[in-house]
């Protein structure tokens, strides 16, 4: 089992977010599972352009770093997604990977993979972003065990009780995957969700080729 952790904090060494994005991978590595940890603030994003080309050819019109990202993604069973809070949201860093993951999403990239979340802030609002990039991950197909999400402002020392909360998130994501752990209303969810984008994906086959050779492909119309 593999798993990846993307953190999107922007501090470098000094990110107390990596520090959680490390301490998910190190509770998953003692469980057995090969880790990787990538820092995305060292790689060149382009913005999202809503070209559609990814919806008719399966590749992206912009040049940069995303494809190896993306890749390091798709090859894990388990993403966990790390971001400090910007005004209630992730970085900016992450949300340019993360919109240029829409045919992704109407692909459902990553059904049978898990998930988890990680953010630090100083004065609150974690919750919200963990609860998104779950979502997000959600979108994409995969189930999610769980987040971590701490507030330092009042107090910095949280971070020691949050990093130990974040080792054991790790233990849990490795032990999902390892067991294939069903979470019945997510895969509720997920099925409502794909039954949406089959029909989205139906109604577009003529301008959106490469969904649809997607789709028939794993034999999902």
């Amino acid at each position: 089992m593999k798993i990846v952790g993307i953190s999107a904090s922007p501090r470098g060494a000094e990110s107390r977010t990596a520090r959680l994005v490390e301490a998910v991978l190190r509770g998953a590595a003692s469980a057995g599972a090969e880790t990787e940890f990538v820092d995305i603030c060292q790689y060149r994003i382009e913005f999202c352009t809503g070209c559609g080309n990814c919806y008719a050819t399966g590749e992206c019109s912009r040049v940069d770093d995303f494809p190896r990202i993306l890749r390091r993604m798709t090859e894990a069973d388990g993403i966990v997604l790390g971001s400090p809070n910007y005004i209630n949201g992730p970085t900016a860093q992450l949300k340019q990977v993360l919109d240029r993951m829409a045919d992704m999403i109407h692909c459902r990239s990553f059904e049978g993979r898990y998930g988890a979340a990680v953010c630090t802030t100083g004065g609150g609002g974690e919750d919200k972003v963990v609860d998104y990039l779950n979502h997000v991950l959600f979108m994409l197909g995969a189930q999610t065990v769980g987040s971590v999400g701490v507030a330092l402002g009042p107090d910095p020392s949280r971070i020691t009780l949050a990093v130990e909360q974040a080792e054991a998130l790790g233990r849990d994501l490795a032990d999902a995957i390892a067991t294939r752990r069903a979470y019945p209303e997510q895969i509720a969810g997920l099925e409502q969700t794909r039954a949406y984008f089959k029909t989205l994906v139906t109604a577009n086959r003529d301008v959106w080729v490469h969904e649809f050779e997607v789709w028939a492909d794993r034999g999902w119309l």
